[in-house]
Formats: structure tokens, C-alpha cells, sequence
């Protein structure tokens, strides 16, 4: 019996390279019809704009492939495995290796090494090309696909919750210390009733608190307004609480966001969802190492005994399953329900248990 891991360098890789062109085809017809689907439902709301035509309409194009690519490259693989197994257990290959003394694992390691080869690929263009494509898109969808205006760094509506008091800030400008709000609301609370409304033209950070210039306090239990040049608020909220009110984890790449996470950690906000999102960024590219393993059912039993069909259709309901399970435990690290190391690894470590029972089984 051959004991190495892989079966010949020949064998190994005639699969690997039956493999990746499955792969690589399957996600070109998945992104080519999605892509289509998608245009036709955006192209109205494009070309409505004045001025908008066909260079709007590729740019949209340039924009959003990279997310159908990410996104559905792990659903390729999948079904690219299928496919190369599902092929070679019907040409009776699989019974010629076995008959070789090639185990399964042996049969399913180059699948596994080119898949994560696939991953790693993925990691790198979900960094360098995603995230820049999704933070612009994100950019063109707010102004309805208009001339987007250059990016000065401010911010606009950001709202805060500080204790039981919330503030709003019309625009937010500069960082740490030379922090700027302008139009501000602060909303005075306790115990969730409200006692105060004050408004302000500005606001800027002092020792342990804010001082807000050109402001109105309205008591709403005695119901009398006052004014002030400025008021001096008593308010630890950080700078960073404002300047980092708006943290998308599909914008930033992996480094940036950690930076990020790690402000706000300081700036005392909560940050369980981005951290679900920082894991994720590992473990969904990771998640094409599994297809092979949750796929590799299709690869065993007699082709002619009628079973291979059952066989791919539960390789696709074990790899469709994880998926769902997914994004159901990034779901549930959102809402704060699981930690967000568990919403990100916990199915990647479920379904590779799983998919080693089910090959150790199919080998027995």
C-alpha cells in the first residue's frame, strides 16, 4: 500500500489541474449570470441619473464582479468538486486507483492542496481588490449612482450613545484632539427619561468633557430655555467615539480594521460584530479547503450501482449546510449572541470534523 500522503506527483496532478478548471469554469458561468441579473436590476437607477451611460454602467460592472467573485468562489470550488469526482468515480478512475492502493484521503489530498491555494488567493483578493471596490461602491450607492464628491474625511449625522445620554453630530471633522462637531444635539437622559435638550452650533473636546459654542439648554421638566456663548459638558465621550462611528468591515482590509478595533476598544464602544467580521476574513477564504472534504462522498461507490447521483446530491446538501450555518453564526456574533471567535471558526471546525467522519466512514 502506498503510505505517503499524496499519490503520485502524475496523479496528483491530473487532479488538481481536472479540479481547478471546473472550479475556475463554474465561477465564470456562476458570475457571468448573476452579474447579468443584477445590471438589468440596476441599470434604471444608473442610467437615470443625468449624464449617466455606458461607462456608468462598466464601472458598476468593475465594481461589483469582485464581490460576486469573493462571495461565490467557495460555492465554485464546491461545485467544481463534484464535478471532477462525480467524473472520475463514472469513468471508473477512482476504482483504478483504490485498485492501485491509493486511499481516499490520498484520492482528496491534491483536491485540498490546490483548494487552499484557492483561499489564499481569495485572502489576497478579497484585500487588495474587494475591500477598495466595495468601499467605492458603497460611496456611489449613497449619492444614487451620482458624481460622488471627493472624500475630505468628514462625517455627517453620526450619532452616539454615551451612558444614558445620546449625542448627534451634523458633521464630524478632524481626529483626537483637533476633533470638530458642528450642529449639535445633545440629548440629556436619565434613568431612559429625558430631562434636556441642548443645541449647539459647534463642539470641541476639553479636559473630561466637551464645550459646545453658541448653544441652547432646553429643560424639559421645567420647560424654560436658556443661552449661552458656550457650555461646558461634562462628558467623557472620546473623540474616536465620533470619528469612528462608521466602521464597515467589508471596506477596510484586515490590518486597518484590527487598527480600528482596536480605537474603538479604547474609545470604550463596542466592537463584537467587527471582530466577528476580522475572523471571518480568515475563515471564509478558508472555507474552500473544506469543499473537497464535504464533496468527497461523490468520489466512492460503484458508478453503476446507481448511487453516484444520491452521492453528489449529498456532497452539495453537506457543502450548501455549511454555508448556511455560515452565516448563521456570523448572524448570531452580530447580535452579540455568540463570542465572535465561535461565530467565525466554530462551523469551519463543525464541517471538517463532519467531513472527516464522513470520508473515514466511506473509506471503511
Amino acid at each position: 500500500m502506498n503510505v505517503h500522503f499524496f499519490p503520485s506527483k502524475r496523479i496528483a496532478f491530473y487532479m488538481a489541474k481536472l479540479f481547478v478548471l471546473r472550479s475556475l469554469a463554474v465561477l465564470a458561468a456562476l458570475v457571468i449570470i448573476l452579474q447579468t441579473l443584477d445590471l438589468l436590476g440596476e441599470s434604471g437607477k444608473i442610467l437615470a441619473v443625468e449624464g449617466n451611460g455606458d461607462p456608468e454602467l462598466w464601472r458598476y460592472v468593475s465594481l461589483r464582479v469582485p464581490q460576486l467573485v469573493s462571495r461565490f468562489l467557495p460555492f465554485s470550488v464546491l461545485l467544481g468538486t463534484l464535478i471532477t469526482l462525480a467524473t472520475l468515480n463514472q469513468n471508473s478512475e477512482v476504482v483504478s486507483m483504490k485498485a492501485a492502493g491509493i486511499s481516499a484521503h490520498q484520492i482528496i489530498a491534491p483536491l485540498m492542496v490546490a483548494s487552499l491555494g484557492i483561499a489564499a488567493f481569495t485572502f489576497v483578493f478579497q484585500e487588495r481588490v474587494v475591500t477598495r471596490a466595495t468601499a467605492e461602491l458603497n460611496r456611489w450607492t449613497k449619492v444614487d449612482y451620482g458624481p460622488v464628491p471627493p472624500d475630505s474625511g468628514t462625517l455627517t449625522d453620526v450619532w452616539v450613545r454615551h451612558g444614558d445620554d445620546i449625542i448627534f453630530a451634523g458633521e464630524v471633522t478632524g481626529k483626537g484632539a483637533a476633533t470638530r462637531l458642528a450642529n449639535v444635539k445633545v440629548y440629556e437622559r436619565e434613568g431612559g427619561t429625558l430631562r434636556a435638550i441642548i443645541e449647539a452650533q459647534r463642539g470641541v473636546p476639553v479636559n473630561q468633557g466637551w464645550r459646545l459654542e453658541q448653544a441652547r439648554r432646553f429643560d424639559v421638566t421645567a420647560g424654560t430655555e436658556t443661552q449661552a456663548a458656550a457650555i461646558d459638558l461634562p462628558n467623557d465621550a472620546e473623540p474616536d467615539q465620533f470619528t469612528l462611528a462608521r466602521v464597515d468591515a467589508g471596506e477596510m482590509d484586515f490590518m486597518t480594521l484590527r487598527a480600528a478595533i482596536a480605537d474603538l476598544k479604547v474609545a470604550g464602544r463596542p466592537t463584537g460584530p467587527l471582530e466577528a467580521g476580522l475572523w471571518h476574513k480568515l475563515s471564509g477564504p478558508l472555507s474552500a479547503v473544506l469543499m473537497p472534504l464535504l464533496a468527497g462522498i461523490a468520489a466512492f461507490g460503484l458508478a453503476r450501482s446507481g448511487q453516484l447521483f444520491i452521492r453528489a446530491v449529498a456532497g452539495m446538501a453537506l457543502g450548501f449546510a455549511y454555508f448556511v450555518v455560515d452565516n448563521f453564526a456570523l448572524a448570531m456574533g452580530n447580535f452579540g449572541a455568540y463570542p465572535p471567535v465561535l461565530a467565525a471558526w466554530a462551523p469551519f471546525f463543525l464541517f471538517l470534523l463532519i467531513g472527516e467522519t464522513v470520508l473515514v466512514r466511506t473509506e471503511e
